[in-house]
């Protein structure tokens, strides 16, 4: 059952991360105004950054099974609990609460516990 948990998480996280990418190109990016040009291309490269660590998250959790570690699942598991659980409180914080993203990471955190 713990498998199971870790392994929808991990589907989960890839999915979002899919999402976050392709809306960021086509409803954000696609009308943003920032000046100068290398802003805003920092600005892109910080985005995709977090949708590439949320992908690579959930790859991880989706090998978790196939792990004999038990540490390393423990490991692996609190370390994208946090960097998903971080993800979720400043998007929440951010659209105050108006932005369904954070409770799917949310969901994507409470599975990963689930597979501890």
């Amino acid at each position: 059952m713990r498998d199971m948990a870790v392994e929808l998480a991990g589907g989960l996280a890839i999915l979002v991360a899919m999402a976050h990418g392709v809306l960021g190109e086509t409803r954000v990016f696609a009308r943003a105004r920032i000046e100068p040009a290398w802003a805003k291309r920092l600005v892109y490269a910080v985005w995709q950054c977090s949708t590439v660590t949320w992908i690579a998250g959930g790859i991880l959790l989706c090998a978790i099974p196939l792990m004999a570690s038990d540490p390393a699942r423990r490991w692996i598991i609190a370390v994208l609990v946090a960097v998903y659980a971080a993800a979720a409180i400043g998007n929440a914080w951010a659209s105050r609460g108006r932005h369904f993203g954070w409770m799917l990471l949310s969901v994507v955190v409470a599975l990963a516990l689930c597979g501890l």
